[in-house]
């Protein structure tokens, strides 16, 4: 097993800039530190084997994620049999290659604002008159 280049836990992610393997966390420490190492792309290691899968990111956190490289894939394949609609004739191969699983973003999205747009509108209005007839006022 993979242990981490920092702190000896199972390395999740291989940073080929650093030339290190990492745990999430350890992860999180080193490209979260500025914005020019959080551009390094890292490769997600198997969670079987812990060789490089074809998933790659980048950014100041990666989310967890568990991925599977292709020969373990492929080693499970003959040991696991899916409920697939194989029997209706699809070709698996052509439906793998339509099938990717992209990562959720770790970030939960913006709050929703209370506030009307017609409201701002007017808002803004108010703050537009307002300068405009304090900019027409003559210094005495």
């Amino acid at each position: 097993m993979k242990k981490c280049d920092l702190c000896d836990s199972a390395a999740q992610v291989h940073c080929d800039s650093d030339q290190a393997s990492l745990c999430w966390d350890c992860d999180v420490k080193v490209h979260g530190a500025n914005f020019l190492v959080a551009k390094h792309s890292r490769t997600l290691l198997c969670h079987v084997c812990q060789s490089p899968t074809p998933w790659i990111g980048s950014g100041l956190k990666l989310c967890p994620t568990v991925s599977v490289c292709e020969s373990c894939v492929n080693n499970n394949e003959g040991n696991h049999h899916e409920d697939d609609d194989d029997e209706e004739g699809q070709d698996g191969a052509e439906e793998d290659e339509e099938n990717q699983v992209v990562p959720w973003s770790c970030k939960p999205p913006p709050p929703v604002s209370s506030t009307s747009s017609s409201s701002r509108e007017e808002r803004l209005s108010e703050s537009v008159n307002i300068s405009r007839s304090t900019a027409r006022r003559e210094p005495r």
